[in-house]
């Protein structure tokens, strides 16, 4: 086994008794190893196979748990940032924001954003984020200046939502103030440092969640598994699983197979209909290409949600057909 990459680390803990540890980039035979070894303890194994990029979120990962946990490294910048935490004000103010939520509040405007999403038909994140959510629970902006001021609330949100969040936020007493350049100097370093390193070992758990779903979508698909299976094995929406699909296709796997069983029971002229529209209007829409084949109102005797389905399905069918011929 050979070692590629090697750095060593050092914790005080108690009355400043010095842990020391490892961790190692490994190759062997083709496949990556990556090892944490602690004093005497026997090493753990925090990612072995062959992907390079699942293998690197793999060790961020652990690299940010360990940081996270007081480990300090003889060599920094494994985390493609510097050691010292982010000390832009934004940074800060999501920290605050998420340190300082008021929970009553919080649940308020979850409430508001629930039943918002539900009337407009939007996802919820579209509405306002959890962090953003908490922002205005903790600072509570009673007037429209000051909720300009929460990072996030950009003119779109102040148009659409600010009088029904400032009805909300305004009924809340406050012993803060705006504005915010106080939050600074009220962070506690080391709970910002801590916060700062959650952060990032969800960002990288983040990344190897989406390799090893990537990984088991390629699987799946190349075994002659249905969406209705894959959909059901993975536990996310048919409308989540396309999506994934789409991205593979633009990293350049090729899922013919797919697109054809899933469109299998769609009529030929209703598809040659489709393709042409994309001539007309473009494929980066897909409203336009709905509404030039199934007219302005949609009408259809298909479910919409179908429709859509096939539109996007046809769209992977037509980019490949576009690229093959550029070739």
């Amino acid at each position: 086994m050979q070692v590629v990459f090697m750095n060593t680390f050092d914790r005080i803990d108690g009355e400043r008794t010095a842990v020391g540890a490892q961790v190692s980039i490994c190759e062997h035979e083709g496949a990556w190893i990556v090892l944490w070894t602690e004093a005497s303890e026997d090493a753990e194994t925090w990612y072995e196979g062959v992907s390079w990029e699942e293998m690197l979120a793999a060790f961020r990962h652990g690299i940010a748990i360990k940081m996270g946990a007081g480990f300090t490294p003889i060599i920094d910048g494994m985390l493609e940032e510097r050691k010292s935490p982010p000390g832009g004000i934004v940074t800060m103010l999501h920290c605050y924001g998420e340190l300082n939520a008021n929970a009553e509040l919080f649940e308020e405007l979850r409430e508001w954003r629930k039943k918002t999403a539900s009337h407009l038909r939007k996802s919820a994140y579209l509405i306002a984020t959890n962090r953003l959510l908490s922002m205005l629970s903790a600072f509570k902006p009673h007037n429209a200046n000051e909720l300009a001021q929460i990072p996030g609330w950009g003119e779109a949100k102040m148009k659409e939502y600010a009088g029904q969040v400032l009805e909300i936020t305004s009924r809340h007493e406050r012993e803060t103030g705006f504005p915010l350049d106080w939050v600074s100097r009220s962070l506690d370093p080391k709970a910002f440092m801590e916060w700062s390193y959650r952060q990032k070992e969800q960002k990288y758990r983040n990344q190897m969640d989406r390799h090893r779903e990537k990984k088991q979508i390629l699987q799946a698909l190349a075994g002659g598994r249905t969406l209705a299976e894959l959909q059901a094995e993975l536990e996310i929406t048919r409308r989540n699983l396309i999506e994934r699909i789409e991205q593979l296709e633009t990293e350049g796997y090729n899922l013919d197979a797919i697109v054809s069983s899933e469109l299998a029971d769609m009529p030929e002229e209703e598809k040659q209909s489709v393709l042409q529209a994309f001539d007309v209007v473009g494929d980066k829409y897909l409203k336009p290409v709905m509404q030039h084949v199934y007219g302005t109102d949609g009408a259809s005797d298909k479910p919409m949600d179908l429709i859509y389905d096939r539109l996007r399905f046809l769209r992977l069918s037509y980019r490949r057909g576009k690229m093959t011929e550029a070739i």
